[in-house]
């Protein structure tokens, strides 16, 4: 798990409306202006997914502004390549076309040697009232948390 502070954008959305079952990392195909922009924080993953296309994984609907200063710039929208192996691409396709799950990105950061990840997470959407039964869950665990520190 990757530490909150290295977080470009985060997907908090993701947690409450899927059952994430499985993460793992990928690389994305970036242009230089993306990646300045990135830099500064401004990308938003909330309403983001990743699908197959050509044979290789694609995350969509991720929005990248565009960098003020740069004479060509990106299109804020575009899709963008998930670098992948091979094994793991070919596990996750298998998994969307027979389970029916989805590809959910969870944050994107910035790795020690400065390259752009994705987190992404395998996931299965929630009903309504799977998420009232986390809701229960996590107050009543923050309640538990709060009597235990007041009896010491």
């Amino acid at each position: 798990m990757r530490t909150a502070d290295r977080y470009v954008a985060q997907n908090r959305r993701a947690r409450h409306d899927y059952l994430i079952e499985d993460t793992l990392e990928a690389g994305v195909v970036l242009q230089g202006t993306e990646v300045k922009v990135l830099r500064q924080g401004q990308a938003s993953i909330a309403e983001a997914y990743a699908i197959e296309r050509d044979g290789a994984l694609y995350l969509v609907n991720a929005h990248i502004p565009e960098y003020k200063s740069a004479r060509q710039n990106h299109e804020p929208g575009r899709p963008r390549k998930l670098l992948l192996h091979r094994k793991e691409q070919d596990k996750l396709r298998g998994l969307i076309k027979r389970e029916g799950m989805t590809i959910v990105p969870l944050g994107i950061y910035f790795n020690a040697r400065g390259l752009a990840k994705c987190e992404l997470g395998l996931a299965k959407g929630k009903k309504k009232a799977d998420k009232r039964e986390a809701e229960k869950t996590r107050d009543w665990e923050r309640d538990k948390a709060r009597l235990m520190r007041e009896k010491g």
